[in-house]
């Protein structure tokens, strides 16, 4: 059996907080890292300034080790075309909130590149994770050279064998649960996709190095299912959105902790990439998936003015509300108390 994260790291419980883009910044990092987790900071919508600067924020506080987390995707080729459609497609609704300028072109996420590597390397940052396959194989090499160990999702058994083969220290198998966007990286189908406890055994005979159960888990029942499938460790992100040193929004806040969080979907919506959120108004009238929805992330900027024009009126109509099929344990608590609730 391979061995626990909480070993290899030095960690006092199994246990990756998630890194969540847009929902939290190193506070929730740090204090993830000072309860006894491995605490993650999401990296792809941040300069290559703001991610140094949050690493020195994070070694300052804590000497824990922790995980930075980047994407791996191919930037779309700008597409006029495409973003005239969307912006068609959207028009309704600018014109209901009285909007008529133009958002701008782009998606706020970058993949990781030499230029961040040659910003992090004087850190040496012990944990790098990856969603969307991983980077090119000079990277990799780059990365272990540092003595940083390399974390990527998979969706599929299929992916994990690719990312073992290809450098990958530590899988994070991506149920059909999980919150936020989906790791697939090998096709776009959605086809072979499956739920955890289905996926995680799988994956777990399939590779010799340690995999880590991610989607749905939210508790300490699902924490020891999940151990006792061969786990070894949890990541968890949608029970954190709620706690004390998340930046999620009130509104964001407010529905995890509603009945409406027990109606999650996967949606392409809200960047061009199915992402599971709690359904909402814009989800409902245009679709979970629309063929006019740009490709990732190049959908993310025409829904922008929308959602802030919703959001002052105190409305999520129009926000990605990001979440896992579990939310049922969310409460305002600090981190260290989801942490000690998970194991205790």
């Amino acid at each position: 059996m391979a061995a626990r994260i909480d070993t290899l790291l030095a960690l006092k419980y199994p246990l990756i907080q998630a890194p969540m883009a847009g929902v939290q910044n190193e506070q929730l990092t740090i204090a993830a890292c000072k309860a006894g987790a491995l605490g993650s900071l999401p990296c792809a919508m941040l300069s290559v300034e703001q991610v140094v600067q949050a690493i020195e924020n994070i070694q300052s506080k804590t000497e824990q080790p922790y995980n930075l987390n980047f994407f791996c995707h191919t930037p779309p080729a700008p597409n006029e075309a495409a973003q005239a459609r969307w912006l068609a497609c959207l028009k309704p609704y600018y014109d209901e909130f009285g909007l008529s300028a133009e958002p701008p072109m782009g998606g706020g996420r970058t993949p990781f590149s030499d230029a961040m590597a040659d910003a992090i390397e004087q850190y040496r940052p012990p944990v790098l994770s990856f969603h969307f396959g991983l980077p090119n194989k000079a990277l990799v090499k780059r990365i272990k050279s540092w003595g940083s160990m390399i974390l990527s999702s998979a969706t599929t058994v299929a992916e994990a064998t690719w990312l073992a083969a290809n450098g990958a220290d530590v899988i994070i198998a991506q149920g059909l649960e999980a919150g936020g966007h989906r790791g697939h990286f090998l096709n776009d189908s959605l086809d072979d996709q499956m739920g955890l406890f289905a996926l995680l055994p799988q994956i777990v005979d399939a590779v010799d190095i340690p995999v880590i159960a991610a989607g749905g888990i939210a508790d300490k029942r699902g924490v020891q299912a999940a151990l006792q499938l061969g786990a070894s460790g949890v990541q968890i992100g949608t029970r954190f959105l709620t706690s004390h040193e998340a930046t999620t929004s009130a509104i964001h806040r407010r529905t995890l902790m509603s009945k409406q969080a027990q109606h999650t979907q996967l949606t392409n919506l809200f960047s061009g990439r199915p992402a599971r959120g709690i359904v909402n108004r814009i989800i409902k009238e245009l679709g979970p998936f629309n063929e006019n929805a740009p490709a990732f992330p190049s959908a993310t900027s025409a829904l922008a003015p929308l959602r802030t024009a919703a959001e002052k009126q105190d409305s999520g109509d129009f926000s990605p509300l990001w979440s896992g099929e579990n939310a049922q344990h969310c409460k305002e608590e600090s981190t260290r108390s989801v942490i000690e609730s998970l194991f205790k």
